[in-house]
């Protein structure tokens, strides 16, 4: 080729220094020939690129040329008149101009990126306002075509006028640059090369473009403007299945009776009742425990309310609200009034009667007055005893917490007067010891006191008041003045005025700015509350709307975050269900069962109700392990997704229960964009059949979301609102951790911190200001980036500070003109929202003081320094050199202790710590357990205290023994009438009368853990209730570190945990006892976990913007904590600054009409015979305009879709040309969970390959197991086997697992691929047929960043260039390397498919063959499980991580639910061969072996429990716990599980033993007839019964 070089000269790099590149660019601006318009940053780059070329190498031009007409091509061509042909340089030429052209075009990528990297090219395009088109730089084949026809001889008359006009322009613009001419050689008239075929569509004809016949009176509605040709050469009966397995099919299905009538009914006996009863009862008592740890949001314990059904509707006047409003002394008949409203006659009898009953009412509650003064006047004297005020307050407090609301009513306002005396008996000695600045807490709480008297409704004094009123004055806080609501009565105790002067003890700031540094968490929180009668507190206006919603029977989608209120709303609607009938059902889906565990134990501890009819229940658990009470038979029932979709999908409840739904509650329903169970989310909104809640905290596009789920409310004729409320009750402040570079652990310090909230002043903790975490302006700030008070006046404080005259702070934004005398949460809140938008404004400037802003508030984070050493209890001073360790500032394991510690001695404990490894959350508790054990150890062994107290111990001990010998005293008589009348009981008065303390060695346990080495809260749980959950726990096999963690107060929570222990990690952290829990994200989803802190311990690719809000959520107690702190532990600050200032993830949905709902569908309208439930639920999903979250309008596309989904139904036999399910149907379908490794299951099995497979079973057995295994592995739990180093092939030679998966048999990889195949042809035609009559659009704009490629002008002759049609399905991107219309495979098909046809791979059946479709290998844990059983090689080798073989091998896991698969199968099969009866339902029933064998394990529990077989020591405990992880499981007759988690297993065995009998009998019978091939179905369904029973047995083993 003209202008070739040698490969010297091709390999010298050209010059790229920077003066050379900046001249060039900067040289660009000087006219060259292009226009203004016409420049853009393509042609600007390849001039500069092409000029330096030529500047180093002039023998390049003629390459030049070239690449220069190509790129005036590319300003003209659309990209569908790009797909040329490949062409070969060398063919018929001597030299190596392919090598060239390839050379030259990586030199040309070289320089181009060199010009890139140039800042003076960035300011020069941005400076000339070029086109932004380098996208499209370069079409490889487009420019060897060009050289091609070069080299041919191409004419001058085969150029367009206006390629060869932009040409000259270029090339003018290269010469002046250069220097260089660049000449492009056009021979005169036409091109020497005649022309190619023109641009058109592919013309050829396309297997399967028609469809088989189908009609469908209620589908054929939606499908009547689909217009496909129907394919004729079918029979009209054609099913797919060949006549071998058809004849088989049509013997199963003309049987007359079911095969198992050989085998004995299950006799019901009277042991069997009470063995059922019994299992109830333990459910039940399991359950009143769980419950009794939940507290109402007022941290009380739950009262069952007793619901009776009324005719009026909840908001109207039902008893519960008369009761309400009495209560509250805001209803009911008014005076002189009957409950008619008739005002009474005229009857001096009856109005003497109910004045003498009035004045009776009155003298008895001045009566109980009079003693409960007295009462408190008892403990009032108690008190005054009480030197420290601190300790005096702390105690009365609680005193007036622990009354019950009829006692605090009377006597709220003087207690809290004696609190007042006390908090001011603090200040003043603050004031005295000038240490005011260090305890403005204490004034913090005096102004909480003060204001909070204005809404004590009973008891305000004018004398009250007057006190109120005066310290008020004193300390310069200026409140509103109480009103008095009680007749003036002398106090019991008299109130000390300071007598320091007002300049000494006030707060010395002005009330505004001590408010908003000092008080924010003391703050009203009420937005716009005030009484209403249907719910028991007085709720904010955002709430008062969700119950208008609820009364007016609307769907409704709250948005509120943790701990803002939104609790109340689903037992509201629940109450509302309860008492409006008893046929009425309400469903609150979950996504988590430990979350529906919860909600049910709720119910429990909120609702009773006594039904007519025996069977009926306030409530069920229904999901697939488990279930309480029957699910059929409750008003309010709590499951998972999955459950209530196969209920609602149930022809049998299609005439009956789904009907009696009238509302659905979706909790965390923003759990919808989760990759594995999101459709199911998706698939129940668009199928409810009634009035929607929607709940969630953590939402990205709200709106967006919303106006999706309206449009699919309104398709079911219901309206939806939408109701968001952005405030927290409790604020949050966060803080980095910053360990010590040395630590002495001497115990826990005591917890002395009084009125300090947060972890401020505290070393190693480190303040983030919100604005602080802003480190990238050009995220902008996310929307739910609150700021507390005292984050608003420093934010204020920064702006006001760096203000200049270019961007001014307007003074009206200062607290004094912005907020009122008394600030309030929703005027910070209001003032929040200015001082932000301000801070926004000056974030998208440049030239804003922004960055000093930023700096200033950034502080305390970059000034953060290491304590160079911490001692917890005591003073450095104390300690030696040996006492101290090093700490590793990035081991979690190091670091996590001296942290706890300071929490610790903060009192701002409990915290959860989350890390998501299951593995570092046990070792890290097994870290703190260790240094806790081997510190008491140390000191016990040294401490003189501890060895006295022993001896002290040992004498007592000596004495109290010697006195059980005596007699005992005669027990007090029985309480008389007046005791049961009077309101101070004597429990009362002998609390108030006894001692501070019992003996300080009543409980004490010398081998029990040391207060100072235990996190653990003694108080709050007995001794003996903790050594039975520990009997139960050694039973279950749970480690006995774990135990003796929690007896220090650390628990570990993670779904890899045992089920018991860890609800009995959730009971023992809500009652207070634990206070530490390490857990994962599964206690972040909703769980009832509240904490004081919360602490992120840890850097993952899982701890993402949303996992942090949804886990610091937990943060902040409503009812505990007025404020909640939030922790990094083991983060960098950049880390945590994107946590704080990333937007939540945008909600995108799936696309929902998978071929498995089709046909459940289908089976759903005919089984149900064409039900109206069926047809509506049909009709409101089809009619959809959005189907799916994120989708447009659409419509065409969905039903396109759908049609061939029947399509594909019909050709595999699994639908009749009626929409009649047919042969495997339901086998496939109760396989939903698994598609769509089902659908490649039916094909092995409608093929007959299985059945080929099979029939040695009886004489082959070990060979037909393992090639079954062999197969199962490759459709079901398919993980692919990414790792393949040297390293890790090490590994595996060493192993007994093979790791990679062998190929499938080659028989069995033929159905498959024929499968495969097929499946391509029918979706290949859906994307022909829709694109040929919708997408008639140019493919022009890329899909993620919407840059448009490709010239949008047509040109009318491009010569030889245009030689290839264009594609009408294949994206024209991908066209350009030459592809057509005909795809290879189905992920060919999916990911190569042109814009605005919708195909997700995960939604075509198909399953891709190794190594035919799939490059990447399978895993083959499963198969490798099977032969050899060995738990630490798939962890080792098969790289499955300790905590999730359980969940791979059981069905608890995404990645597979291999047990269950099997159960699944084996009872489908066993119903279609009418071995067993069974319905929609029964399949709920099935559950995998790791169930069973827990299950078993409860039961065995349960059993030990009812025989009295259980040791009460901790001693015996712990022995048990020792030896309960190796002994064998006991085989009993009777098992009866002992918590309300495990499904009785009576049931499950007698199934068993029936099918496996009715096997055996149906293979009887068809021996004895001579059934031939109708055997083949039998041994299959035998080998999968065989092949379960061998990996259940494994699988025990392993449990074991």
């Amino acid at each position: 080729m003209n202008g070739s070089v040698s490969g010297d000269d091709a390999a010298s790099s050209p010059s790229k220094g920077e003066r050379e590149f900046t001249k060039l660019i900067e040289s660009i601006e000087t006219p060259t020939g292009l226009d203004q318009e016409t420049l853009s940053e393509r042609l600007s780059l390849t001039i500069i690129t092409v000029a330096e070329l030529l500047r180093s190498d002039s023998r390049l031009a003629p390459l030049a040329a070239g690449f220069l007409f190509h790129a005036a091509l590319l300003e003209y061509l659309p990209l569908s008149s790009r797909r040329v042909e490949s062409v070969d340089l060398n063919h018929d030429s001597e030299d190596s101009s392919d090598e060239l052209a390839d050379q030259f075009l990586a030199r040309f990528a070289d320089v181009a990126a060199a010009v890139l990297d140039q800042s003076s090219w960035r300011d020069t395009m941005a400076s000339l306002g070029a086109r932004c088109d380098v996208v499209d730089l370069v079409d490889g084949r487009l420019f060897k075509m060009v050289l091609f026809a070069i080299g041919k001889g191409l004419g001058s008359k085969s150029v367009p006028a206006t390629v060869k006009s932009s040409y000259g322009s270029l090339a003018k613009a290269v010469g002046t640059l250069c220097g260089v001419p660049v000449e492009l050689e056009l021979i005169n008239g036409d091109s020497a090369i005649s022309k190619l075929p023109s641009n058109g569509h592919d013309s050829s004809k396309h297997d399967h473009d028609g469809v088989l016949p189908f009609s469908n009176a209620i589908f054929d509605k939606h499908l009547d403007s689909i217009k496909i040709s129907v394919d004729r050469s079918f029979p009209s009966d054609y099913d797919g299945v060949p006549p071998k397995i058809h004849r088989e099919l049509t013997h199963w299905h003309n049987a007359k009776r079911p095969l198992v009538v050989k085998v004995a009914p299950v006799v019901t006996d009277v042991r069997t009742q009470k063995r059922a009863m019994r299992s109830n009862q333990f459910y039940m008592a399991d359950m009143l425990v769980y419950a009794a740890s939940l507290t109402s949001s007022a941290g009380r314990m739950l009262e069952p309310e007793l619901i009776t059904v009324t005719k009026g509707k909840k908001g109207q006047q039902t008893p519960a609200a008369d009761k309400r409003i009495d209560k509250k002394g805001k209803g009911g008949p008014s005076d002189g009034q009957s409950q008619s409203g008739k005002k009474d006659k005229a009857n001096p009898g009856k109005k003497a009667m109910l004045s003498n009953i009035a004045a009776q009412k009155d003298a008895k509650e001045s009566d109980v007055a009079r003693k409960l003064f007295a009462s408190w006047q008892q403990k009032r004297q108690l008190l005054d005893g009480v030197i420290d005020p601190k300790s005096r307050y702390s105690k009365t407090r609680s005193y007036l917490k622990d009354l019950p609301d009829s006692k605090k009513t009377v006597l709220e306002a003087e207690v809290k007067v004696y609190m007042l005396q006390a908090l001011v008996d603090i200040w003043v000695r603050s004031c005295k010891d000038a240490s005011k600045q260090k305890d403005y807490g204490t004034a913090a709480l005096i102004w909480d006191a003060l204001r909070g008297f204005s809404l004590i409704k009973n008891g305000l004094t004018e004398t009250i008041v007057v006190h109120v009123v005066k310290i008020s004055s004193l300390l310069e806080m200026p409140l509103p003045k109480p009103a008095t609501n009680a007749p003036d009565r002398k106090p019991s105790f008299t109130f000390t005025v300071p007598s320091a002067g007002t300049d000494t003890i006030s707060i010395a700031m002005s009330a505004k700015e001590f408010q908003l540094l000092q008080c924010g968490p003391y703050m009203d929180r009420n937005v716009d509350s005030s009484p209403d009668p249907r719910v028991p507190f007085e709720p904010d206006a955002w709430q008062k709307k969700v119950l208008d919603e609820i009364d007016a029977n609307r769907s409704v989608f709250v948005v509120a975050p943790t701990s803002a209120g939104k609790t109340f709303i689903s037992f509201y609607a629940m109450e509302q269900t309860l008492r409006v009938d008893d046929n009425g059902i309400l469903v609150y889906v979950a996504p988590t069962k430990a979350l529906v565990n919860q909600i049910a134990a709720e119910i429990q501890g909120r609702f009773k109700k006594s039904f007519d009819y025996p069977g009926k229940t306030v409530w069920a658990i229904h999901t697939r392990d488990y279930r309480i009470h029957n699910p059929m038979g409750c008003q309010i029932l709590v499951t998972v997704p999955h459950v209530l979709q196969i209920m609602l999908m149930s022809p049998t409840n299609a005439n009956s229960w789904s009907s009696r739904v009238k509302r659905i509650i979706f909790d965390e329903i923003h759990s919808i964009g989760q990759a594995e169970d999101g459709v199911v989310w998706e698939q129940l909104l668009l199928l409810s059949p009634c009035p929607i809640i929607a709940l969630s905290a953590t939402v990205g596009n709200p709106e967006q979301f919303n106006d999706w789920m309206a449009t699919t409310q309104r398709a079911a004729n219901f309206d939806l609102t939408m109701i968001s409320h952005s405030t927290r009750y409790s604020d949050l402040r966060k803080f980095m951790y910053v360990p010590p570079k040395r630590f002495a652990f001497k115990g826990l310090a005591d917890r002395a911190t009084f009125a300090r909230l947060g972890l401020d002043e505290i070393r190693g903790f480190a303040f983030v200001h919100p604005v602080a975490s802003l480190v990238n302006k050009s995220r902008g700030m996310p929307d739910d980036l609150t700021l507390e008070a005292r984050d608003c006046f420093t934010l204020w404080q920064a702006i006001s500070k760096y203000q200049t005259s270019d961007y001014p702070v307007d003074d009206a934004l200062g607290p004094e003109k912005s907020l009122p005398r008394v600030i309030r949460k929703v005027d910070v809140t209001t003032w929040e929202r200015r001082l932000k938008a301000l801070l926004l404004d000056w974030m998208t400037d440049d030239n804003s003081p922004f960055d000093k802003v930023w700096e200033a508030l950034s502080k305390s984070m970059s000034e953060m320094e290491p304590e160079e050493i911490q001692v917890s209890r005591g003073s450095a001073a104390d300690i030696e050199k040996d006492d101290l360790t090093e700490v590793d500032p990035d081991n979690l394991y190091t670091t996590t202790l001296p942290m706890l510690s300071k929490l610790h001695e903060r009192d701002a404990l409990p915290a959860i710590l989350f890390n998501y490894d299951r593995t570092k959350c046990e070792n890290m508790a097994l870290a703190v357990l260790g240094q806790l054990k081997t510190h008491e150890a140390e000191w016990k062994e040294t401490s003189p205290k501890w060895k006295a107290f022993l001896k002290g111990w040992d004498v007592w001990k000596k004495v109290n023994d010697s006195k059980k010998f005596k007699k005992p005293a005669k027990p007090a008589g029985k309480k008389g009438r007046a005791d049961e009348d009077d309101p101070v009981s004597k429990a009362d008065q002998n609390k108030d009368s006894a001692s501070e303390e019992s003996s300080q060695y009543e409980n004490f346990n010398p081998d029990a853990p040391h207060d100072m080495f235990s996190f653990a809260d003694k108080r709050r749980f007995e001794a003996a209730d903790l050594d039975h959950y520990f009997w139960q726990l050694g039973r279950k096999g749970v480690q006995p570190w774990l135990m003796e963690a929690l007896t220090r107060g650390i628990g570990v929570h993670h779904a890899g945990m045992n089920r018991k222990y860890r609800q009995i990690v959730e009971i023992l952290f809500r009652k207070g006892y634990l206070r530490v829990v390490i857990a994962t994200g599964t206690l972040a989803l909703g769980i009832n976990m509240p904490c004081a802190t919360v602490v992120f311990s840890g850097d993952s690719v899982f701890l993402t913007a949303l996992n942090f809000r949804q886990g610091a959520g937990r943060a902040g107690r409503r009812g505990f904590d007025l404020l909640g702190n939030v922790v990094f532990q083991g983060l960098t600050a950049d880390k945590a600054c994107r946590l704080l200032s990333s937007r939540l993830p945008d909600l995108n949905g799936h696309f929902p009409i998978t071929t498995t709902l089709v046909l459940r569908l289908f089976i759903l309208l005919h089984d149900s015979n064409n039900s109206a439930y069926a047809t509506r639920a049909i009709n409101s999903l089809l009619s959809q305009p959005r189907l799916y979250l994120g989708g447009d309008d659409f419509r065409d596309q969905v039903l396109h879709h759908l049609r061939f989904s029947i399509e594909y139904l019909r050709r595999q036999g699994l639908l009749g040309a009626d929409g009649a399910p047919h042969n495997f149907a339901g086998c496939i379908t109760h396989l939903y969970f698994t598609e769509n490794s089902s659908f490649a299951f039916h094909a092995l099995l409608k093929a007959g390959y299985l059945h080929e497979l099979c029939r040695d079973i009886d004489s082959k057995e070990s060979k037909v197991l393992e090639s079954l295994m062999l197969i199962m592995a490759h459709l079901f739990g398919r993980q692919p086997c990414r790792r393949s180093d040297e390293e890790f092939l090490k590994v595996v030679k060493q192993s007994s697992s093979l790791v990679f998966l062998p190929p499938m048999p080659e028989k069995a990889s033929a159905v498959l691929r024929e499968h495969n195949q097929e499946t391509l042809q029918i979706f290949s035609s859906y994307v022909r047929t829709f694109a040929a009559e919708h997408m008639k659009n140019e493919e022009r704009e890329l899909p993620l960043t919407g840059v448009q490629a490709g010239g949008k002008t047509s040109v009318s002759s491009m010569g030889p260039f245009s030689t290839l049609p264009s594609t009408q399905t294949r994206s024209a991107f991908v066209a350009l390397s030459g592809h057509g219309d005909q795809f290879d495979s189905v992920s060919d098909l999916c990911d190569t498919t042109r814009q605005g046809i919708f195909l997700e791979k995960a939604i075509v059946p198909h399953v891709d063959i190794y190594p035919d479709e799939s490059g990447t290998p399978l895993n083959a844990y499963l198969y490798d499980f099977f032969k050899h059983g060995d738990v630490t090689q798939l962890q080792n080798a098969n790289g499955i991580r300790k905590g999730d073989v359980w969940f791979v091998l059981n069905g608890k896991s995404p990645i597979v639910d291999f047990s269950l698969v099997l159960a699944t199968i084996i009872t489908s099969l066993s119903v279609f061969m009418k071995l067993s009866t069974g319905s929609e339902l029964d399949m709920l029933d099935v559950i995998g072996s790791g169930e069973v064998a827990e299950n078993a394990q409860d039961g065995d529990i349960a059993e030990a429990e009812n025989s009295g077989n259980q040791s009460s020591s901790a001693s015996q405990t712990n022995a048990t716990v020792g030896s309960a992880a190796t002994q064998p499981l006991k085989k009993k007759k009777a098992k009866v599980a002992d918590d309300w988690e495990a499904a009785e297993q009576e049931a499950d065995a007698a199934d068993a033993v029936s099918s496996a009998q009715a096997i055996r009998n149906a293979l009887a019978d068809e021996a004895t007839s001579g059934g031939g091939d109708e055997r083949g179905l039998m041994n299959v369904l035998k080998a999968l019964q065989r092949l379960k029973t061998e990996f259940d047995f494994t699988f025990r083993k392993m449990w074991a």
